[in-house]
């Protein structure tokens, strides 16, 4: 059914006018809002018609919207506005985002039309929609939103204009300015949206720590070992971990100084990592209890470089694979097991020889599995420190390895401190029953 179809139908049984339905469901149905959905909402908004309209809808501090809220009139400052480019339905949209405060909250919005929103601004929006994103209401500005510009301004209790560190970046920010080392770049060839397309993607880095980037219109300025301010920049999740985007709507621009980047990594027990559904730089202590099948002396596919079995890529067929040595390695600290993936350089010293050795072993004995033994052998019921970027998903959690090294801690006083928090909690619970 044509959106026009629909809008026509709900302009008649709620008594409104046809554009003004279509605007809305147009506003709704371009943000993913699915169709029956976004026409429940418009439902609630004009009151199913039996008021012929609804009335305005209510004014509301920022704090006390929920995703309940069809649409609301709230007046608050404009913390970051910035511009992205969406496809929806084979046509690109413009699209400002960011993020709006006053002095109860924050609130997340996207404007579908430019009203000329910049930082600093104290505005009125009116019969902003609502709805749900990630479980938190967003706001929808579209047209039939009016804006108004306060020039007394509000005072909030908000940094105006969307700095951060790469540490405080979640998935889902929008309209970010960082200013960040290039801590690794390189230039590739992905087959994008329009055809063949180059882009940038690396690592960049501040105090705080790491964090991947894609650049998809490559800035002269991003470049390994550089330092960059980039303003408008938004997080998407890859691989499990916030990944930094920036657009052609970005402005990157160098800096002069340099930035320290941070060689500290968070060290966190295992159970606490995988609830946080993936971080991109963790170090985590726990003993190998296991090494999967799939580890040892492996072949990988020419073409997308996966891992094949029996010469077959799931991909591109019947392949000549390429040999490979890579470990799979299970670690267990108490709190929680996680998957450590060891690549080939840290395989090799972990088996003690090289690819060609763990071939010669291979064929000696007739058998790839001797390599795998040989490893299960080295490092099973041994306890190491692991560091890396973990991801989790519905097969679990894993830990692409950056570092794999026997833990030199002492397991006797890691022990009695992990004893004395037992105690300490029993004593803690007693008091509670008491």
């Amino acid at each position: 059914m044509e959106l026009e179809n629909h809008a026509e139908d709900l302009a008649s049984d709620l008594g409104v006018d046809k554009e003004e339905v279509i605007a809305d469901l147009q506003n709704l149905v371009e943000y993913s809002v699915p169709i029956d959905e976004a026409k429940q909402s418009l439902r609630r908004k004009y009151g199913d018609g039996s008021s012929g309209g609804g009335g305005a809808p209510s004014a509301k501090d920022i704090a006390d919207i929920t995703p309940d809220d069809s649409s609301v009139t709230v007046t608050g400052v404009v913390l970051s506005a910035g511009k992205r480019s969406i496809r929806y339905q084979g046509d690109d949209h413009v699209i400002v985002e960011g993020r709006l405060a006053d002095e109860t909250g924050t609130v997340d919005y996207t404007s579908w039309e430019d009203f000329g929103l910049s930082p600093g601004d104290t505005i009125t929006a009116g019969n902003a929609n609502v709805r749900e994103w990630d479980g938190e209401p967003e706001l929808n500005l579209g047209e039939s939103t009016s804006i108004s510009f306060d020039e007394d301004g509000l005072e909030v209790p908000h940094e105006i204009g969307g700095d951060a560190d790469l540490a405080d970046l979640e998935t889902g920010d929008r309209a970010a300015t960082v200013e960040v080392s290039v801590v690794e770049c390189e230039r590739r060839t992905i087959d994008g949206r329009d055809g063949e397309t180059d882009i940038l993607s690396g690592v960049f880095g501040d105090e705080s720590g790491r964090l991947p980037f894609t650049n998809w219109d490559p800035a002269p300025e991003i470049e390994e070992g550089g330092t960059v301010r980039i303003e408008n920049a938004y997080v998407q999740e890859f691989r499990g971990v916030p990944e930094v985007n920036v657009s052609k709507f970005s402005t990157v621009s160098a800096l002069e100084r340099e930035i320290d980047v941070g060689a500290d990594t968070t060290t966190m027990a295992v159970g606490e990592a995988v609830r946080t559904g993936g971080v991109y730089d963790v170090e985590v202590v726990g003993n190998v209890i296991a090494v999967r099948d799939g580890s040892g002396l492996i072949q990988r596919c020419p073409e997308c470089y996966r891992v094949i079995q029996k010469g077959q890529c799931r991909t591109h067929g019947s392949v000549d694979g390429i040999d490979d040595l890579r470990v799979k390695a299970i670690v267990d600290d108490g709190t929680g097991t996680v998957t450590a993936v060891l690549d080939d350089e840290i395989t090799e010293d972990v088996y003690g020889g090289t690819l060609d050795d763990a071939l010669e072993a291979a064929r000696e004995a007739m058998d790839q599995e001797v390599v795998a033994d040989t490893i299960r052998e080295e490092i099973v019921g041994r306890e190491y420190r692991v560091r890396g970027h973990l991801s989790v998903d519905e097969y679990g959690a894993n830990l692409d390895a950056e570092s794999f090294a026997e833990s030199d801690d002492d397991p006797e006083t890691r022990a009695s401190a992990f004893l004395e928090g037992i105690d300490d909690t029993a004593g803690e619970l007693e008091e509670v029953d008491a």
